[in-house]
């Protein structure tokens, strides 16, 4: 196991470990950074800046996955049956800097996960106009340069990048994880306190097994990510449903915040699988294929997207789209009439 997978896993253990223990000093003078720069933007030393639409932040106070990109999706597609025009930033995580350097980069169907990154591609994919950038303001700036339609933007993580005004702010937990051993970084998983919850104007709360984990924060809105029909990897028109899977030989891969709940969803549906996580945003290579004997390859979309040309018969992916209560949109709608009201 990498260093990183076992500070991971060190991280949601239920108190500090021989791993964790010496990083507390550095998660102290974390979270002192954190508070000083929240407290120069209140008070006005440092400058959020606003954009001439609404802005939505989803966002989490954890570190890894928490299911924020596709309730980025299933907000934009419900924004949109409203008649509202969204349009989608993200900083890119772990993409590769191209020619442009820092410039911000308008994301296609198509584009090259490696230099957009690959839940903006996912995004972009969804159909909605996205662009990545570092800087969120830029990013937005390029977006509404590039699509003036666009009437409100929907930021893909963010919710600490202070600098881009906001008009709403989703938070969004992992339900089945919580948080963690309850430290800040690097000591435990926490960005921020939990308390921050309480200043947001939603909380969602990624579902959990019965009886499963902590549970959620008091009053979230519940979500469920469902999937059930498999898609070939090397030509996406082929699809299966989980009994094609039920066999011997089946292999599972997962480069996401929490791989076991892609391996869990598997077992839900009935498909026993040789799971093998990886971490997030990891760029998948031959030798992540190269699995002698296996009838089956399954991964989520979001690792599907780095495939490129090195996917077979064997590999297929499930895509996944977030369930939530329809009031987290009309909560959401009427902040952002609101701004326009304003």
């Amino acid at each position: 196991m990498s260093f990183a997978a076992r500070l991971v896993a060190a991280w949601y253990a239920p108190r500090l470990t021989p791993l964790t223990l010496p990083l507390v000093p550095m998660s102290a003078l974390f979270a002192g950074v954190v508070a000083l720069r929240r407290a120069l933007y209140r008070a006005g030393l440092l400058r959020a800046q606003r954009l001439p639409v609404p802005v939505i932040v989803i966002g989490n106070i954890t570190v890894g996955g928490s299911g924020k990109t596709p309730l980025v999706a299933a907000l934009a597609s419900a924004l949109a049956a409203r008649n509202w025009r969204p349009g989608i930033v993200s900083r890119g995580y772990g993409r590769r800097k191209g020619a442009g350097g820092e410039a911000p980069l308008l994301v296609a169907r198509d584009s090259d996960p490696d230099l957009a990154g690959d839940e903006p591609v996912l995004l972009a994919r969804a159909g909605f106009p996205v662009v990545v950038a570092s800087d969120r303001v830029a990013a937005a700036s390029a977006l509404l340069a590039a699509h003036p339609e666009c009437n409100v933007i929907l930021a893909d993580d963010g919710l600490q990048h202070l600098r881009l005004a906001r008009d709403v702010e989703i938070a969004v937990i992992d339900a089945a994880r919580g948080f963690g051993n309850g430290w800040r970084l690097p000591a435990g998983p926490l960005r921020e306190a939990p308390a921050r919850l309480a200043t947001v104007d939603a909380v969602v709360a990624l579902g959990r097994d019965e009886g499963a984990g902590p549970p959620a924060w008091p009053g979230a809105f519940p979500m469920t990510l469902a999937g059930e029909v498999f898609h070939r990897v090397n030509a996406p028109e082929v699809t299966a449903g989980a009994d094609a899977f039920r066999g011997a030989g089946v292999h599972a891969l997962a480069g996401i915040g929490n791989p076991e709940r892609f391996f869990a969803q598997l077992r839900v549906l009935g498909i026993a699988v040789a799971p093998h996580p990886l971490p997030d945003h990891h760029r998948l290579g031959a030798t992540d294929l190269a699995l002698p004997g296996a009838s089956a390859i399954l991964m989520t979309e979001k690792d599907a997207v780095k495939c490129g040309g090195l996917a077979d018969d064997r590999c297929w992916y499930l895509p996944v789209r977030a369930r939530t209560d329809p009031a987290l949109v009309t909560r959401v709608e009427e902040k952002i009439r609101g701004r326009q009201a304003a």
